[in-house]
C-alpha cells in the first residue's frame, strides 16, 4: 500500500506551475464539495454513505488527514443541508446549481493542466481524485503546523 507522502509526491509531479496550483487550490474544492451537493440532492443517505467511504481511504494514509477532511466534510454537510431548505422548499438549492459548481470547477482543473502541461493524475488511477482533496489539505496542514 502507498504511504500518503508517496501519493502526495506523485501527484505534485503534474502541479508544479504557481497557476495551476492556485486554481487546483480553488476548483478540487468547489470539485468535492459541489459533487457532494449533487449526490446530496440526489439521496442524502448515499452521500453519507460516500462520505464514510471516502474517510475510510483517508483514516488509512493519516490520522490527522483523516480529521481534517472529515471536518471539511462536515462543513460542506452543513452548507448542503443549509442550501437545500428542509424547513422550507422555497429555499431549496436545484441540483443544477451544484452540477454548474462541477463544471465550473473542472473547466478551472483542465485549464489548469493545459498551463502546467501535463495530464491530470486521475487520468493515471482514479484514487488519484481523492488525492487532490488530501493534496489541498495538506498545504493547509503544513501552513499551520500540523503534519499530514
Amino acid at each position: 500500500m502507498r504511504t500518503l507522502q508517496n501519493w502526495l509526491d506523485e501527484y505534485s509531479i503534474s502541479h508544479q506551475n504557481p497557476l495551476n496550483k492556485k486554481i487546483h487550490w480553488i476548483c478540487v474544492p468547489l470539485i468535492t464539495a459541489s459533487l457532494i451537493g449533487i449526490i446530496w440532492s440526489i439521496s442524502p443517505v448515499v452521500a453519507l454513505l460516500i462520505l464514510v467511504l471516502m474517510l475510510v481511504f483517508y483514516v488509512r494514509l493519516s490520522i490527522p488527514l483523516f480529521f481534517v477532511m472529515a471536518l471539511f466534510s462536515a462543513i460542506v454537510v452543513v452548507f448542503v443541508v443549509i442550501l437545500s431548505g428542509p424547513l422550507t422548499t422555497a429555499l431549496s438549492t436545484p441540483i443544477w446549481f451544484y452540477i454548474g459548481l462541477f463544471v465550473i470547477g473542472w473547466i478551472g482543473q483542465f485549464y489548469g493542466h493545459k498551463v502546467e502541461g501535463k495530464k491530470p493524475s486521475f487520468f493515471k488511477d482514479l484514487q488519484f481524485l481523492l488525492i487532490g482533496p488530501a493534496w489541498c489539505a495538506s498545504y493547509l496542514m503544513k501552513k499551520i503546523k500540523l503534519a499530514p
